[in-house]
């Protein structure tokens, strides 16, 4: 339960979990859900974890999860809010969509500049 706990203030401190709060009221309960499966996924060791069809080794995914902040995780959120497709295994896309937000956060929001920006 240390562990668990231990795990939990991480990850609420790095990605500003009060102030996330503020900003996305109505979301608190996703941000929650989204919070509690990064903690069970870091805090329960297994040998690997599947993501997206593939298994990847525990350490990666631990670390990789432990890079989300408060902007990935509003990139989370919006990806979420966005999504229009019937999704079977709610777990495994919010765990997929988690696991490769800190590498594609960026390249989002500059291709949403582009489109804003420079797009016919």
């Amino acid at each position: 339960m240390d562990r668990m706990d231990e795990v939990h203030s991480f990850i609420k401190d790095n990605i500003d979990y009060d102030v996330l709060l503020q900003c996305h009221p109505t979301e608190k309960m996703d941000i929650n859900e989204l919070v509690e499966l990064m903690v069970e996924t870091i805090a329960v060791k297994q040998p690997v974890i599947r993501i997206n069809k593939y298994d990847f080794p525990y350490d990666v995914v631990r670390s990789r999860l432990e890079k989300i902040d408060f902007h990935t995780m509003e990139y989370v959120l919006e990806c979420l809010r966005n999504n229009t497709t019937k999704v079977r295994n709610i777990r495994s896309y919010m765990l997929t969509t988690l696991y490769n937000a800190p590498v594609t956060c960026s390249n989002y929001y500059k291709a949403e500049v582009n489109h804003d920006f420079y797009g016919k």
